[in-house]
């Protein structure tokens, strides 16, 4: 299980969402581009806040041509219920079997689900990556700035 990095190729997965459909990485490739963060537990509260800041930024992140995805190994049906309950306007993924999480190695130090995000571009390449366990929330900012100094690097053709 090795660690993705910036400038890797992030892989292509095949996931369930809250709504049974299938969500495929490449579905975004030369469209937009993806924060994919993966996270421990729906319900629990430091996920929770994510998820909610996520949302509250989620205008941001469409106006920047960016999806938000999130990830954990919790059932379609949990996910649902976590979706609803706190009003999430993105997808949350269910990776039952941990292989996507293990493909990214977004595993924390002592084997557990980590909480790692990540940024990818319109071509699928990682163009950042934040790990934190213990600071749920910080993940949205990173997120924000690292697509602020992604725009800035690269000029917009239209």
């Amino acid at each position: 299980m090795a660690h993705l990095n910036v400038g890797d190729i992030a892989p292509d997965f095949a996931l369930p969402s809250q709504e049974n459909e299938t969500i495929r990485l490449s579905d975004f490739a030369g469209k937009k581009n993806v924060v994919l963060y993966f996270y421990p537990k729906d319900f629990t509260q430091g996920c929770t806040a994510e998820a909610k800041s996520f949302r509250e930024n989620y205008r941001t992140f469409e106006d920047s041509n960016t999806e938000v995805i999130g990830v954990s190994s919790d059932t379609i049906e949990t996910h649902q219920r976590f979706s609803q309950q706190c009003g999430l306007p993105f997808k949350l993924l269910s990776d039952s079997t941990k292989k996507v999480r293990e493909l990214y190695g977004a595993n924390s130090a002592f084997g557990i689900a980590g909480r790692v995000t990540y940024v990818i571009d319109t071509h699928g390449i990682i163009r950042f990556v934040f790990s934190s366990q213990l600071q749920p929330t910080r993940h949205v900012r990173e997120a924000l700035d690292a697509l602020k100094a992604e725009a800035a690097r690269v000029p917009s053709t239209t």
